[in-house]
């Protein structure tokens, strides 16, 4: 584990990173990340993807700009909010299948666990916001977004709020119970976005 002790030493640390490529892994490097020193609320996803890789900047494509409509903020306003990393940090590759991106493996989570621990060890942000089942899972232990999303939960001094992922393959929000947990979480998005503002 780094014991970088600054956000921009752990970031140049991190942009070096490949561990999953040296592994064997069919990862498409350099990590993908953005956010800086001061941030209090830390925005938890999945992986980048082929898009993100492209630009090295997150939540650049179509399910970004979901995530930004959900909670009402440009891309400067989400950008100086959150601090933005995932479970792994390079675009994974696309699936084998032909449709959609490859999930990393578990060992490539591990790989990169690391890098997330150490930000929040520096970071130590008063929001958390997970987005999609894996880093729900990953954060709270949940198994099921159903039990998670519309929920807050207190993790060691942080605040962490699930979402569900904002992926146009996801069918989670064509169900109106999950579209209402939706609307509860976002409030609490906003409640707590709204704290860090006044404090």
């Amino acid at each position: 584990m780094s014991r970088a002790r600054s956000i921009r030493a752990l970031q140049r640390e991190n942009a070096r990173c490949r561990r999953c490529l040296e592994a064997g892994y069919p990862i498409v490097p350099p990590p993908v990340f953005a956010g800086r020193a001061g941030q209090r609320a830390y925005l938890f996803g999945l992986a980048p993807g082929r898009v993100e890789a492209e630009r090295g900047l997150p939540w650049q494509g179509r399910a970004g700009r979901t995530l930004r409509g959900w909670l009402r903020l440009d891309e400067d306003e989400f950008f100086a909010q959150f601090y933005c990393a995932s479970l792994t940090r390079c675009f994974p590759g696309p699936s084998p299948s032909g449709r959609g991106d490859r999930r990393a493996t578990r060992a490539e989570e591990l790989l990169c666990a690391p890098w997330r621990d150490r930000e929040l060890e520096l970071l130590r942000p008063r929001l958390v916001v997970t987005v999609g089942q894996a880093a729900a899972t990953r954060v709270l232990g949940v198994s099921r977004l159903t039990e998670a999303v519309g929920k807050s939960y207190l993790v060691d001094e942080a605040i962490v709020v699930p979402l569900p992922h904002p992926s146009g393959a996801s069918g989670w929000l064509n169900d109106s119970t999950n579209r209402a947990r939706l609307g509860k979480a976002l409030t609490h998005v906003r409640r707590e976005l709204g704290r860090l503002e006044l404090a």
